[in-house]
Formats: structure tokens, C-alpha cells, sequence
């Protein structure tokens, strides 16, 4: 159960209207407007399927990923990179600590900015995640 919802304020429904999100208890959701009806999707169902798109475009490239991480960092010596690299191999792990701790506001707005945007349906399947400079799988 997560408690504040990963992508709020990033996604849409089908016809491009902003989703709000909302707590019920301790439980986050995404608030679709259905023609007046307001369905509550649980945002963890959204946000596990969002993050589990974003793994399959990494996937295959950890070594490079590992690489140009450590080259970043300033320490370009195979121990980091095997370390960046493990760490990129537990994907889910780090995915459900994500999910615990959510992501700072910082990191949402500059999501926003730079035109990341997740479209569901009324029932909180993700049909589009639009990620601006991201090569499309046709174009690689």
C-alpha cells in the first residue's frame, strides 16, 4: 500500500484532463474523473506499472548506465561501476523502496518540466508514457 502517489501530478486520463490523487486512510490514489463519477485508482497499481516500463528501457544497458554514472560521480573505477551496476540489477528492490519513501518535489517538478506525462484509462491502466528525449524502441 503506498502512502502518496509516486507520479501525482504527472498523469492524465485518456482525454489529456489532469488526474488528482488523494488519500483514504493511509492509502494513496489517482482520482479519475469518469463523466462526474470519481473513480479511485489505487496509485500503487499505476505507479508499479509506470516504473516497470521504465526498467525495460534499462534493462540490457547497465553495463553503460553503470559507466556513465560512475563518470558523473567523479569515480570512473570498476568498483563503483560494479556497484552502480548491482544496484541496477536489484531494480525492484529499489522500486519498492521508492514506493515507501516516494519521490522528492524537486524530482516531480523537474519530471513535469521536461514533459514526463502518464496516461491511464478510467481503471488505471497505463496507456502512454510520454518521456521527451527518450528514443522510441522503432527508432533504436
Amino acid at each position: 500500500m503506498a502512502r502518496q502517489a509516486l507520479f501525482g501530478g504527472l498523469v492524465v486520463d485518456e482525454f489529456d484532463q489532469p488526474v488528482d490523487t488523494t488519500n483514504v486512510g493511509e492509502e494513496a490514489f489517482y482520482v479519475v474523473n469518469d463523466a462526474g463519477f470519481r473513480r479511485h485508482v489505487p496509485s500503487e497499481q499505476v505507479d508499479r506499472q509506470v516504473l516497470a516500463q521504465l526498467k525495460s528501457l534499462l534493462q540490457g544497458h547497465e553495463d553503460l548506465l553503470s559507466e556513465q554514472a560512475a563518470k558523473m560521480l567523479g569515480q570512473d573505477d570498476i568498483f563503483t561501476r560494479a556497484a552502480i551496476e548491482k544496484q541496477l540489477e536489484n531494480m525492484d528492490e529499489q522500486f519498492d523502496q521508492v514506493l515507501e519513501s516516494g519521490l522528492p518535489e524537486g524530482s516531480r517538478a523537474y519530471l513535469g518540466m521536461s514533459g514526463f506525462r502518464v496516461r491511464i484509462n478510467l481503471h488505471g491502466d497505463v496507456l502512454e508514457v510520454q518521456q521527451p528525449g527518450m528514443a522510441a524502441p522503432e527508432d533504436e
